[in-house]
């Protein structure tokens, strides 16, 4: 990929203060990543799996927090959002005073460089955070690897990992996440049509922690 802004920590913080000001301005949440459908297709999978509502959940690059308050709403009780950006985790927060789900846990955290305390988790859910680590102009290849290796300290054994992504494809996915996880099952997503040709924008998958 090009190297982008949207990889870099000084993007996600102005844009998040910009949410900042609009949510305490107009009770504006903002951009939902993937749109609604894509939160609805995460708490699905859950649902079928029979996830037990009390296991614990990390929303990697949590940004606004609307995933999780969704994930609250259907019951979940054990549930962690991070994000590197300060004006995210504080937004994020205000939200959910809003929305009156005060057991929902946001910490600042650089997912690349977790805190000790950030481990034992059973699902780890990512939209488009591993997509804007893939943008950074500074060594993305190594900091997606330092991704996967964080991802295997967090993650339990046997513990699942939801990743939604917008630049990859299921067999780069694959192969990016080949070091401790397995793949179970690629989730329906949004199919277009161009030129004849069928494809998808979005690539949802699954996979589980070896």
């Amino acid at each position: 990929f090009s190297p982008s802004v949207l990889g870099t920590r000084e993007h996600w913080d102005a844009a998040y203060e910009r949410e900042l000001q609009t949510f305490q301005d107009i009770g504006d949440t903002g951009e939902i990543w993937f749109g609604e459908e894509s939160m609805v297709r995460i708490i699905r999978w859950l649902e079928k799996q029979k996830i037990p509502l009390e296991s614990s959940i990390l929303d990697i690059g949590t940004g606004n927090g609307v995933l999780l308050i969704e994930l609250a709403k259907s019951g979940y009780t054990d549930l962690t959002g991070i994000d590197y950006s300060p004006s995210a985790i504080q937004l994020s927060e205000k939200v959910r005073e809003k929305e009156g789900m005060s057991n929902i846990k946001f910490k600042v955290e650089d997912f690349l460089a977790p805190s000790a305390e950030l481990s034992g988790f059973e699902i780890c859910i990512d939209k488009g955070t591993f997509d804007a680590i893939s943008l950074n102009p500074d060594n993305a290849v190594g900091k997606r690897k330092r991704y996967v290796r964080s991802l295997c300290n967090v993650l339990k054994s046997e513990g699942f990992f939801l990743i939604t992504s917008c630049n990859w494809t299921k067999e780069e996915l694959v192969n990016e996440f080949r070091e401790g996880f397995e793949i179970l099952e690629e989730l329906p997503t949004p199919k277009f049509c161009f030129g004849g040709r069928i494809g998808n924008s979005v690539t949802a998958l699954v996979f589980q922690r070896k």
